[in-house]
């Protein structure tokens, strides 16, 4: 959080591929941890185009701004498996892999 920062933030869910699900703006002086639950939520609403069902994301990798206990258990609670990066913890080569796809499709 950048606390009196003028300007933006763009959040962005994404499939494996990279392809976004669903996209959001913030003012730039929010937290980033503030913002997966109204996007999450907002996902869960919307329906397969093909299927008709809902979406249901099985995964969800994030990085270390988003490392909080209540996170955690409400992801849980919706039966999505968490892979979120622990502050204070190097990241590993793996879980990198998977959250740089976020940044390719941010670019």
């Amino acid at each position: 959080m950048d606390r009196g920062k003028p300007g933006s933030k763009m959040h962005i869910l994404s499939d494996r591929s990279g392809l976004p699900l669903v996209v959001g703006v913030s003012s730039g002086n929010t937290h980033d941890s503030e913002r997966l639950k109204p996007m999450v939520t907002e996902l869960q609403m919307r329906h397969h185009p093909r299927h008709g069902r809902p979406i249901k994301p099985g995964k969800l990798h994030a990085d270390k701004a988003y490392d909080r206990d209540d996170l955690r258990r409400w992801l849980r609670g919706k039966r999505i498996a968490v892979r979120i990066a622990r502050r204070g913890v190097e990241s590993s080569q793996r879980l990198g892999r998977h959250r740089w796809v976020i940044e390719r499709t941010m670019s």
